[in-house]
């Protein structure tokens, strides 16, 4: 009789704490789009779970006095609708005055000040009547009102019309590729020296790459700073430029590369290596056709995390590039954009999701590489 297996329960505590890593990021990225698309009155007060419900607003509109008075029965009139145009929903109270903004239900004809009579409807339109002409700036009206889910993609062509913005995104790419390649290619012949080279001082050099990986990019970054623009004015070259923030970049990256990648490269069969070196191949020759080709799961792996922080920086771009409108990145470009509206959440969310489009096409494309390069020289 065949006993069927049953999963260990460290298996299933393995399944468990994955579905809650993916949950937990997924849940925040699909509230984040969800909140991108609504209507920003919506998105003011209530939460992007709630974007398929109907939610009840607390609004005021302003009537608007015609050029010409119009007339009806003897009495001045005003017609019009407290929505804005495109706008729909269902009024279930309303009143004239901020300190009564709900005082009436809508469909109630109500007597106001100096002989004035109000009236609004569910659909939102709205007739005045007085017997003198109406004049100055129009009567305020304070309504509540169910409004049905809305949404709309005018967060997104706010954001893309903005001025800069393409600007900015070539700016963020300019930065990005280049200091995410620089460190891959500096560390990757690190952590080849590291690995299988045998010279003095070999055991202090990767303890002081797993030392630097501890220390806090805000405290070195002054020191760096000063110390490029003392370079560069040797060489006449200003202390804001590309080269800047790509050697910045490349060296906060450098740590964490070289010691995920030796782990790798040290983890490949010794065998491999010896056999090269038998058949008269030189380091560098081992290094190029042997170990570039077998490490591309590590080197993908540290391509996501470098990417992802550079494209995500705002702080170091801010120090090496300025913030000219020629030279924002595309974090800084939307910050300009939030400043100069103030704190509207749909500019927020919509400027967050734009971010995040590139990195999450970085990481899909070579996720497949992340786990077998993290988790490759951990064991043998």
């Amino acid at each position: 009789m065949i006993q069927s297996s049953k999963r260990s329960p460290l298996t299933w505590l393995m399944h468990i704490t994955v579905l809650f890593l993916v949950v937990i990021w997924t849940v925040p990225t699909a509230g984040l789009f969800i909140s991108s698309i609504r209507d920003k009155d919506q998105l003011s007060v209530s939460g992007w779970w709630t974007a398929l419900s109907v939610s009840e607003q607390r609004m005021v509109s302003r009537t608007t006095i015609p050029k010409e008075p119009v007339q009806e029965n003897g009495l001045y009139v005003l017609k019009g609708n407290v929505f804005e145009e495109g706008k729909s929903g269902l009024i279930t109270r309303f009143g004239a005055s901020s300190l009564k903004p709900e005082a009436f239900t809508s469909g109630t004809k109500t007597e106001l000040k100096k002989g004035l009579t109000l009236i609004v409807l569910e659909n939102g339109d709205y007739v005045m009547t007085s017997p003198k002409a109406f004049k100055g700036r129009g009567k305020r009206i304070f309504y509540t009102a169910e409004i049905p889910p809305r949404f709309t993609l005018d967060n997104y062509r706010e954001v893309l019309s903005a001025e800069g913005l393409g600007k900015s995104f070539i700016n963020s790419l300019t930065v990005t590729i280049p200091a995410t390649i620089i460190p891959i290619l500096v560390a990757a012949f690190a952590a080849y020296a590291l690995a299988w080279m045998k010279f003095p001082g070999r055991a202090i050099l990767i303890a002081t790459v797993v030392g630097l990986l501890v220390v806090p990019l805000q405290m070195s970054l002054i020191p760096l700073l000063k110390s490029y623009s003392f370079i560069g004015s040797i060489f006449g070259v200003g202390s804001k430029g590309y080269i800047g923030i790509w050697l910045a970049h490349t060296g906060f990256g450098l740590p964490l590369a070289i010691y995920l990648l030796r782990n790798y490269i040290a983890s490949l069969p010794r065998e491999i290596i010896e056999s090269a070196r038998v058949d008269g191949a030189t380091d560098f020759d081992i290094f190029r056709k042997i170990i570039l080709p077998l490490s591309f799961p590590a080197l993908a792996s540290f391509a996501i995390f470098q990417f992802l922080w550079v494209w995500n920086d705002l702080l170091i771009a801010m120090v090496f590039l300025g913030n000219s409108a020629d030279e924002l990145v595309l974090t800084g470009q939307l910050r300009e954009l939030l400043g100069s509206r103030g704190g509207n959440w749909e500019i927020l969310t919509a400027s967050a999701f734009i971010t995040i489009i590139i990195p999450l096409c970085v990481f899909f494309g070579l996720q497949r590489f992340l786990v077998r390069g993290l988790l490759t020289g951990s064991v043998k």
